[in-house]
C-alpha cells in the first residue's frame, strides 16, 4: 500500500504474476502495460447470452437441462449481490491480511442441496478437438476457478471444491453459414485446490513493496520480445541523409 490507499489486485493480475514476476511488477508498480490484443466479442456476446439463459432458471428456482443431462444436483444460486460480483473492476472482493484488496469478476454460481456454492465459469471456443483442460494455457482456467472459490471461501460461504467450466463449442462442420453459429454444449468437472493462493499473494506483497524490478520468467515471450528490441535499437545505425530543399 502507498500513501494509506489500499492496492487492488485482481485475479488476472495474480495469473500475470505467476506467468512473469517482471510484467507484473511493470504493470501494478510502474504502470507499464503489456501490449493488448483485440478484444473477443464473440465470447462476451456467448457469455451474455448464457447468463440470461441461467438467470431465466435462477428466479424460477429451476435447473437447466444442461445441469440435468451432466447428473449435477444443483440449481442457479440467486444473490443480491449476483450483478456486483459478475461486474469487472468490482466483482467478489476480500481484503488479505497482508493489505491487499483481491477481487475478481464471476460468471456464475450454482447452490447443491447441501447448500454448498458451485463456481461456474463460461468459455467459448471452436476446435475439433476433445474439450477438457489438459493444454498448458488452460491450466490459467483451473486458477481462475480456485481463486474464485478462494474469494467466497473468505467471503464466509461455503463452498464447494467442486467447479464447473460450461463450454460453448462453435461447430464448422455446417455446410452454410446463414447467419448463425451452432454450438455444441460441454460440462467440465474440476475440484480445485485453493492452498497456492495465500503464499503467492504474500510473494507478490513482497514483489510490490520492493524497489527492485524482479528477474524475468524464463518462457515469458513479452520479456524476450523487449530484450531483441532492445540490442536491436543498440546496433541499427541511422544513415544520414541531406536534407530535402523545397
Amino acid at each position: 500500500m502507498q500513501n494509506g490507499q489500499t492496492t487492488k489486485v485482481s485475479r488476472s493480475k495474480i495469473d500475470l504474476f505467476i506467468e512473469c514476476p517482471k510484467c507484473f511488477y511493470l504493470d501494478k508498480k510502474l504502470d507499464i502495460k503489456r501490449p493488448s490484443g483485440p478484444g473477443f466479442s464473440l465470447n462476451s456476446a456467448v457469455d451474455a447470452l448464457l447468463k440470461n439463459e441461467f438467470d431465466a432458471l435462477r428466479k424460477a428456482g429451476k435447473s437447466h437441462e444442461l445441469m440435468d443431462r451432466y447428473h449435477i444436483e444443483a440449481i442457479p444460486y440467486d444473490h443480491p449481490d449476483l450483478d456486483t460480483w459478475r461486474t469487472n473492476f468490482t466483482g467478489i472482493q476480500y481484503q488479505h491480511p497482508s493489505g491487499l484488496l483481491i477481487f475478481g469478476a464471476i460468471d456464475d454460481v450454482w447452490i447443491n442441496p447441501k447448500k454448498e456454492l458451485h463456481i461456474v465459469d463460461y468459455k467459448s471456443t471452436s476446435t475439433k478437438e476433445e474439450i477438457d483442460l489438459n493444454s498448458e494455457y488452460k491450466q490459467g482456467y483451473k486458477r481462475q476457478m480456485e481463486i474464485y472459490q478462494w474469494l467466497f471461501k473468505n467471503n464466509g460461504f461455503s463452498v464447494s471444491d467442486i467447479g464447473y467450466f460450461v463450454f460453448a463449442n462453435a461447430s464448422k462442420n455446417r455446410d452454410s453459414f446463414d447467419g448463425k453459429l451452432e454450438f455444441e454444449m460441454t460440462i467440465i468437472e474440476y475440484k480445485g485446490d485453493i492452498s497456492w493462493i495465500d503464499p503467492t499473494i504474500l510473494e507478490i506483497k513482497k514483489c510490490l513493496d520492493s524497489d527492485s524490478i524482479p528477474a524475468s520468467s524464463p518462457n515469458c515471450k513479452y520479456c524476450e520480445y523487449n530484450k531483441i528490441v532492445g540490442l536491436a535499437s543498440l546496433k541499427y545505425k541511422p544513415k544520414h541523409t541531406k536534407a530535402a530543399h523545397v
